[in-house]
């Protein structure tokens, strides 16, 4: 299994020695977009395999929807595409260039990243946005995907690598692993260190602990996404119930849906009930402090500090009253991790204060938790968040899948 597995990654070293303009990486896109909508009976079939293979297995009911693809599914995942082909090829650009006394011309230029593995579950449009992103970025790309969305990422790394081949283009700048066999994870992330040359984790808790406690191999990724909404003294109220209720309630199961909501002190027992009534009304589940149980009217469940720290991924939220945005940005830098967090006033120095001293990946003054995204960021696509320290930090797009080098141009000098 291991010596298939290495020569998998031989065969992505390949490929990615051979460099690609942008013209043609761009014609293998369009390519890649005509053949899916050409094939759109075939992938729906597929993906019906799938949706049948889930619902044998039980899997919940979210996880099926996020599975399954329809036509307007189809239709996004080409639109993506063709956003990725609009934005400029992120390689060999000069992000900075100087002349040094002794004559020296030095530039630093962006370089490909290498061969990057992404392990990833359910969800088959990633298959299409992580190969666009990794192949228009140079890279070549190894895809993982999950076991109940077998059939469709297959279908659809199969015409990726096709539009590939009738480009001229080694096919095997995309790569995809369609063993169920899930001890090609574990080797893949413990004993490829020198073959891959970084793992993107794009799934669920177990599978981000896996990685973070055996890969050999650098990652990017987040553990999991603990949104925060904190709604300031100087709130514009109608606005703070619209966005509060977009970032829970839109899509409860991405790792952008606020988890925690933070309300100033100075908040009435009926603005309090406001708020809480309309998320309740949709079927959300109140975890609050006792401060917030005894003016909410509603049905409420106790926090406890473990509330403040459970990222739900479903209808319900934790509640809880701050002094103000200082006490605000302590929870959440306490509690958060480092995702996205947002803070609804009008008040331009409080916004400030909060959008500087949250350690988030995404600061979001006025709006949803839920932009978190690459593709509401503009990119296209994102192959995941990152909430490392170190960059890439946030949506993971096409600029971000690059790394950079130096190069210096002499004219026969010597150091002294």
């Amino acid at each position: 299994m291991t010596q298939n597995l290495k020569n998998i990654i031989k065969n992505s070293r390949i490929a990615f020695e051979n460099k690609v303009d942008p013209l043609k990486k761009n014609k293998v896109l369009r390519k890649f977009s005509n053949l899916l909508i050409k094939n759109k009976k075939k992938i729906l079939e597929e993906n019906y395999k799938d949706i049948t293979f889930a619902k044998k297995r039980n899997l919940k009911e979210n996880l099926i929807k996020r599975l399954e693809i329809d036509e307007k599914k189809l239709i996004s995942i080409v639109k993506s595409i063709n956003q990725i082909i609009k934005i400029s090829d992120p390689t060999n650009k000069v992000l900075n260039k100087w002349k040094r006394p002794n004559g020296l011309v030095i530039q630093k230029v962006t370089v490909p990243i290498g061969v990057i593995a992404v392990i990833y579950e359910s969800r088959p449009n990633v298959t299409s946005d992580i190969a666009s992103l990794c192949f228009k970025s140079g890279n070549a790309v190894i895809l993982r995907g999950g076991s109940e969305a077998l059939n469709t990422n297959k279908i659809i790394s199969n015409l990726f690598r096709l539009s590939l081949k009738n480009c001229g283009v080694d096919k095997n700048f995309v790569q995809f692993i369609d063993s169920k066999n899930r001890k090609i994870v574990d080797n893949l992330l413990s004993k490829m260190k020198g073959y891959i040359d970084l793992v993107i984790p794009r799934g669920g808790k177990s599978l981000l602990k896996k990685v973070d406690k055996i890969s050999t191999i650098p990652y990017i990724g987040h553990l999991e996404g603990i949104c925060h909404t904190f709604i300031d003294k100087k709130a514009k109220f109608k606005m703070a119930i619209k966005v509060l209720e977009n970032a829970k309630m839109r899509n409860t199961s991405i790792c952008g849906a606020t988890e925690t909501v933070l309300f100033h002190r100075s908040f009435s027992k009926k603005s309090i009930n406001l708020v809480l009534k309309n998320l309740q009304k949709q079927g959300c589940n109140i975890y609050a402090d006792k401060f917030i149980r005894k003016l909410f009217d509603g049905k409420s469940n106790i926090a406890k500090t473990k509330n403040w720290s459970t990222e739900y991924l479903s209808s319900n939220i934790s509640a809880k009253v701050v002094n103000g945005v200082s006490e605000a940005v302590k929870h959440i830098n306490q509690f958060g991790t480092m995702h996205t967090d947002a803070i609804i006033t009008e008040d331009k120095k409080t916004a400030k204060y909060f959008l500087k001293n949250v350690k988030s990946s995404i600061a979001i003054h006025n709006s949803s938790t839920q932009f978190a995204d690459g593709g509401e960021f503009g990119f296209g696509a994102e192959v995941g968040i990152s909430t490392n320290n170190l960059p890439p930090r946030g949506p993971v797009g096409l600029g971000q899948l690059v790394s950079y080098k130096y190069e210096i141009y002499g004219k026969g000098q010597i150091r002294k």
